[in-house]
C-alpha cells in the first residue's frame, strides 16, 4: 500500500522531468541596491557643483543681488544686458572664433591623426608634441604667446625682421587680434582632436584597408570611401567639443588682449566678466544665461544632425 501524498507526488514532479532528467531549480537573484550606492557621490557632485548653481542663477538673474541681499526686479537686467552696444559685436566676434578654432581643429586634428597612425619613423615622439599644449594651463599658454607675439620684443617678429618680412601687431592690430587669439587657441587645443580621431582611425578594422587595396583603391579612395565614413563618430566628437569650447572661451582672450584693442576681440564671455568687474552682478549672471542658452541652442539640433546616421562597422 502506497504511502505518498499529493504533495510528495508534486515534488516528485518537480525533481523528475518527463524524460527522466533531473530537473534543476531555478532560483531567482536576489536584488540589490548595493552597486547603485556607488552612485550616490556623483549624483551629489552633479548636484551641488552643477544643478544648484545652474537653476540658481536663473533665479538671480532676475533680481539685484550682491553677497548679503537680493531684490527682485524681474527681466529688467535682461533688458539692459541686450541694450549694451557691445553685444552684437561680441556675439559676432564669439561666432567668429568657434567657427575658425573647431573649423580649423578638426582639418588639422585629421591631418595629423592620418600622419601619426601612419609607419613613419619617430611617430610616438611626435605624437608626444603634439599632444604636450594639451597639458599645459591655459593662463600659461596665454602669457607665453604674449609674449612671442609683443610687436617689438618678441621672437615672432624678431625672425620675421630677420628675413625682412613685415611685423605686424598680433595683439595690438584691431584686424589681428581676435585671429591671432584663435591661432593661439589652436595650437594648445589641436592635440585632442588629433587624439580623438586617432581613436576613431585605429578602430577601423585592418581588413577594410586591405581589401581596397586589392581591389586597386587608391590612396585618396579609400580615404574618401572608408576612412573619412567610418570616423563619422570621432569627426562629430571633435567638432561638438570644439565649438563648445570656442563658444565659451574667456581664459586665453582675457589673458593676451582683455578684449581688446579696444573692443575689437571681445567675446561674449569677456564681456559678461567685465560687467561681473563693474559690480553688476545681476547683469553678469543674466548675461550667463544667455550664454548658456545660446550654446544650448547652438549645439543641441547641431549634436543631432551630427549624429543622426552612424556609420555601422
Amino acid at each position: 500500500m502506497s504511502t505518498a501524498t499529493p504533495a510528495t507526488a508534486i515534488q516528485a514532479g518537480d525533481i523528475i522531468t518527463e524524460a527522466g532528467v533531473p530537473k534543476k531549480k531555478i532560483r531567482r537573484p536576489i536584488k540589490s541596491f548595493y552597486p547603485t550606492w556607488f552612485f550616490i557621490p556623483a549624483l551629489v557632485l552633479y548636484v551641488v557643483f552643477f544643478a544648484l548653481p545652474t537653476f540658481s542663477s536663473f533665479y538671480f538673474s532676475l533680481t539685484r543681488w550682491s553677497l548679503f541681499d537680493s531684490t527682485f526686479i524681474g527681466i529688467d537686467n535682461y533688458v539692459q544686458f541686450f541694450s549694451d552696444p557691445q553685444l552684437y559685436t561680441s556675439f559676432i566676434h564669439t561666432l567668429i572664433y568657434a567657427v575658425i578654432t573647431s573649423g580649423v581643429k578638426v582639418i588639422v586634428g585629421f591631418a595629423l591623426a592620418l600622419l601619426l597612425t601612419a609607419p613613419i619613423i619617430g611617430r610616438g615622439y611626435l605624437r608626444a608634441v603634439v599632444f604636450f599644449p594639451v597639458l599645459l594651463s591655459t593662463i600659461g599658454v596665454g602669457i607665453m604667446w604674449k609674449s612671442l607675439l609683443d610687436p617689438f620684443h618678441g621672437m615672432v617678429n624678431a625672425v620675421l625682421g630677420f628675413f625682412g618680412l613685415p611685423q605686424p601687431g598680433w595683439l595690438t592690430d584691431p584686424n589681428l587680434a581676435l585671429y591671432s587669439i584663435a591661432g593661439i587657441d589652436i595650437w594648445k587645443g589641436v592635440g585632442i582632436a588629433t587624439l580623438i580621431f586617432m581613436a576613431g582611425i585605429v578602430a577601423i578594422p585592418h581588413e577594410y584597408f586591405e581589401a581596397a587595396k586589392i581591389d586597386g583603391a587608391g590612396g585618396f579612395k579609400i580615404l574618401r570611401q572608408i576612412t573619412i565614413p567610418l570616423t563619422r563618430g570621432a569627426t562629430a566628437t571633435v567638432i561638438i567639443l570644439s565649438l563648445i569650447g570656442g563658444l565659451r572661451s574667456f581664459d586665453i582672450i582675457w589673458v593676451t588682449t582683455g578684449g581688446g584693442p579696444g573692443f575689437t576681440s571681445d567675446v561674449l564671455a569677456s564681456v559678461i566678466y567685465k560687467q561681473y568687474q563693474a559690480g553688476f552682478f545681476g547683469l553678469s549672471t543674466a548675461g550667463n544665461v544667455v550664454l548658456f542658452l545660446l550654446v544650448t541652442v547652438i549645439m543641441v539640433p547641431l549634436s543631432y544632425f551630427l549624429n543622426r546616421k552612424q556609420v555601422e562597422l
